[in-house]
């Protein structure tokens, strides 16, 4: 009787493992490395992109059978602070993205360095625009390779230049601004700052060169420089860093001073940039970007802020970033995917990372709405864009911006960063609302008071 039981036994398991064995991978699921990919730093919340995300993931995962992925979705408001909290107790995600430059500088030191990786397993950096790869470097440390890029244009609407009998700005980087006497000017910030007064209009139709103008009564005002980060604002002017390089020391580098100095002159003196109540008002604000509102003439702004740019009619067109004292820079957006460096599985985390950037990236930037790093793919990216516009922009202009992308990146990591973010806000919000101030003042203020954050243990 013990004989037979054995053997109805040993059946029975053969059984049963033949059965499991049928659905299951050589050597079992058991023996795939899990990944974990945590989202939103930065865009990636929204129900289709989220869709598409596990697309993404499911299609992978039925490719091969080493590696299984599993995606996190966290909302971006609650993002930061739950991959803190996982990092302190050890419970680390293996790859975060797409997050941008700022929002990987909130975990500075917590990105694993991928120049190794890509060097062991030949990952070709060639097909990506010039000077891609470099806005993922933080100092030392290739923290990411190129994926969604959005570089900064000035966009501008069409009618308002002919309306004044003035020349479109150029669009061709290098060339210069034709005035209607024939004068010829470098296109730079005081070229920009001569037209914006020009372009800036009250109710009664002078303009803000005019005898009589009145800066209580504008209707419509000449430029909007992007006002939401005054690093990013600085940068417009020349890329920085508010670190001096040696990770102690704190200086405002010139031209942010000289660009804050311009939006603060620009608001309160020259009256072609408005104020902060101004913005505020439901005519000007335009779906949080005065640009949108239609009533603004020239704007500097990443290439994403085309979700809402049909606001501004349809006459908007794009050209060159202005220089300063010489130089050219288009501050750049850029989002990737970043590995963190207490992953158990970098070489894994890594394969996958690069199926997000290569076979997998047109689905993702789509959803994402973004430009692609890799230059083989923008044609197609733009003819998808301007088949959402009825005018015709020449989108030539923001391929030619990457090659003047900010490096130092403006939004990299700097000592304390969090804390400095809030004083520059704060001070950016003085400068909005308050007319009167001493800037040379207030500069010098900003610089002490982030040094005395930067000094405390």
């Amino acid at each position: 009787m013990n004989r037979l039981w054995h053997t109805l036994a040993a059946i029975l398991l053969a059984t049963t493992l033949a059965a499991c064995g049928a659905d299951s991978p050589p050597g079992g699921d058991d023996a795939a490395v899990e990944l974990r990919w945590y989202c939103c730093l930065g865009t990636g919340e929204q129900a289709e992109q989220v869709k598409a995300q596990q697309k993404v993931i499911e299609r992978f995962n039925a490719s091969q059978r080493r590696i299984k992925v599993k995606l996190e979705v966290v909302t971006y408001d609650s993002a930061r602070d739950t991959l803190a909290t996982q990092i302190a107790s050890g419970n680390v995600p293996d790859l975060a993205g797409p997050v941008g430059v700022g929002g990987a500088a909130a975990f500075h030191g917590q990105w694993l360095d991928l120049a190794p990786l890509i060097k062991s397993s030949g990952f070709d950096l060639s097909p990506y625009a010039k000077g891609s790869a470099d806005l993922y470097r933080i100092g030392s440390v290739q923290e990411g390779v190129p994926f969604a890029i959005y570089p900064s244009t000035l966009y501008y609407k069409a009618d308002m230049f002919e309306e004044a009998g003035l020349a479109e700005p150029p669009h061709k980087y290098g060339e210069k601004y034709t005035w209607p006497d024939g004068r010829q000017s470098e296109w730079n910030y005081d070229t920009l700052r001569e037209l914006a007064l020009k372009l800036t209009v009250d109710k009664n139709g002078k303009d803000a060169t005019q005898e009589g103008f009145d800066p209580g009564q504008i209707v419509q005002y000449g430029f909007e420089p992007a006002r939401d980060d005054l690093r990013y604002q600085g940068a417009a002017f020349a890329a920085g860093s508010l670190d001096t390089g040696d990770g102690k020391t704190v200086k405002i580098p010139d031209a942010w001073a000289d660009s804050w100095r311009f939006f603060y002159d620009g608001m309160w003196k020259d009256r072609f940039i408005m104020t902060g109540p101004v913005f505020q008002t439901e005519q000007f604000n335009g779906d949080g970007a005065a640009f949108f509102s239609g009533h603004v003439a020239m704007s500097v702004n990443f290439l994403w802020s085309t979700y809402g740019v049909a606001g501004a009619g349809d006459d908007w067109d794009l050209a060159a970033m202005p220089s300063y004292k010489g130089r050219t820079t288009s501050p750049t957006s850029a989002d990737t995917f970043r590995i963190l460096a207490g992953s158990k599985h970098p070489a894994e985390a890594f394969e996958f990372l690069s199926h997000l950037v290569g076979p997998a990236s047109q689905e993702l930037l789509s959803a994402y709405g973004a430009m692609p790093a890799r230059t083989a793919d923008q044609d197609a990216f733009f003819a998808k864009l301007a088949g959402q516009f009825p005018n015709k922009v020449d989108w030539q202009v923001a391929k030619d911006s990457v090659a003047f992308a900010d490096n130092p990146h403006s939004e990299s990591y700097t000592p304390k960063y969090n804390q400095t973010l809030t004083i520059l806000g704060t001070y950016r919000s003085r400068w909005m609302t308050q007319g009167g101030l001493d800037m040379n003042a207030q500069l010098k203020a900003m610089r002490e008071e982030i040094q005395d954050v930067w000094n405390r243990s």
